[in-house]
């Protein structure tokens, strides 16, 4: 059975996922690494992991499986979720794949270094309502195709 997995720390659509993973009676990991309220639900359920460097990445890789679907916007979590044959959504509703995953990496250790040397300041981009918009559709549309496959 597919479970989804939240890359709780900076997620700006966790309340979307808990209520599309309700209607879906879907089991749901919160995993960061402090507390934080989530709904009193027998389908969600709290992981805090230690302060480590990448611990609620680690927690994730070690536990999603094949059908699984993780929600984060960290690249690399995304490509570790990817070769475990995970689903991965970005908040902002674009879909990691095998195919996209390589030029995301790329993408981002680009603006790391131009960042870096100051070609640019910054980082991303605010997040609209267009955005979750589009996030819900992709996150509806994917578990219907994994309910029907």
């Amino acid at each position: 059975m597919t479970r989804i997995f939240i890359d709780a720390d900076a997620c700006p659509v966790k309340e979307e996922v808990y209520r599309v993973a309700g209607r879906h009676r879907l089991l749901t990991y919160v995993v960061s690494n402090s507390w934080m309220r989530v709904p009193d639900s027998q389908l969600i359920e709290q992981i805090v992991v230690t302060d480590g460097f990448d611990a609620a990445d680690d927690w994730i890789v070690e536990n999603v499986r094949m059908r699984d679907v993780v929600i984060t916007s960290d690249i690399p979590l995304a490509d570790r979720a990817l070769q475990k044959s995970a689903l991965v959504l970005g908040p902002t509703g674009k879909a990691f794949t095998g195919q996209s995953i390589g030029m995301a990496v790329a993408m981002r250790e680009l603006n790391t270094h131009l960042r870096q040397t100051g070609e640019i300041s910054g980082y991303n981009a605010a997040f609209s309502k267009k955005d979750r918009s589009r996030f819900l559709n992709i996150l509806e549309n994917t578990l219907q195709k994994l309910r029907k496959e």
